[in-house]
């Protein structure tokens, strides 16, 4: 992971040097609760964690002054300034695997500040409080970033730059992680191992069961697949009323089971 730190440095040094959460760093003396110039949902709890959550909190640092789709963009440069969105901790028991900011929390600078994230929490069981909880709840997208819109003014697909640049390093930084929610196809493709993916969503979602008993196993982070909670899929829900039947009941108590544990 330090490599990859170091490998990005050029393009990170100069913004995250003004970034809120590198002066919270220098800050710190026990990475607990610093002052107000925290980032919110930024929170590398020791608490038996120290070399992970220090290495967490470097990563952090990179991660919010990246600017690789800009000044090293796959493609097209992004159309706007980065804004990267996400939550961790490195005592978080469940990551929310999700697509990419949308322009609502592109300017909230909170993850799911939008309809999407009112209807996850509905089908989590869980209030706002809880789902901000950063020390119990990560939440990282696999595009950091906005990544704009087309024509019709649909979000485009997450930058293809941040998953490779930062995923690995992240997830090997969350030690206590039991559960991963992959939230649409992009993150099915990445959490989700491909002898178990189906051709579409749909089907991946379909063998949600499957996909959870063969991930949980060896002491790695289960996965359970779901499909995107935007507007945009009202058609799919009720297209697949076994969705809210059989998935969600059994979602809950997963989630639930993870965040109660001590």
């Amino acid at each position: 992971m330090l490599k990859c730190i170091q490998a990005l440095q050029p393009f990170c040094n100069h913004a995250r040097r003004a970034s809120p959460i590198w002066r919270a760093i220098s800050m710190r003396n026990d990475f607990g609760t610093s002052s107000d110039d925290d980032r919110p949902g930024d929170h590398p709890s020791m608490s038996g964690h120290e070399p992970a959550a220090q290495r967490l909190m470097q990563l952090v640092a990179a991660m919010r002054g990246c600017r690789l789709c800009v000044e090293k963009p796959q493609g097209a440069p992004l159309p706007h300034a980065p804004r990267p969105v996400f939550q961790l901790s490195v005592s978080a028991r469940l990551l929310i695997a999700g697509q990419a900011p949308g322009v609502r929390v592109h300017a909230s600078g909170r993850p799911f500040t939008d309809p999407s994230g009112v209807r996850l929490r509905g089908w989590l069981g869980m209030d706002e409080a809880t789902f901000y909880d950063a020390t119990r709840v990560a939440i990282l997208p696999m595009g950091l970033c906005f990544p704009g819109q087309d024509a019709r003014g649909a979000d485009l697909p997450p930058r293809r730059e941040c998953a490779p640049a930062w995923r690995d390093a992240v997830m090997q930084s969350l030690p206590r992680l039991q559960l991963v929610l992959a939230v649409g196809q992009y993150a099915h493709a990445w959490h989700v191992p491909r002898h178990l993916r189906g051709r579409n969503l749909t089907e991946t979602v379909r063998r949600w069961r499957e996909i959870f008993e063969a991930t949980d196993t060896g002491g790695k982070a289960a996965v359970i697949p779901l499909p995107h909670p935007s507007w945009r899929n009202n058609a799919w829900l009720k297209k697949n009323p076994w969705f809210e039947a059989q998935v969600l009941p059994f979602l809950r108590r997963q989630v639930w089971r993870v965040l109660e544990e001590t």
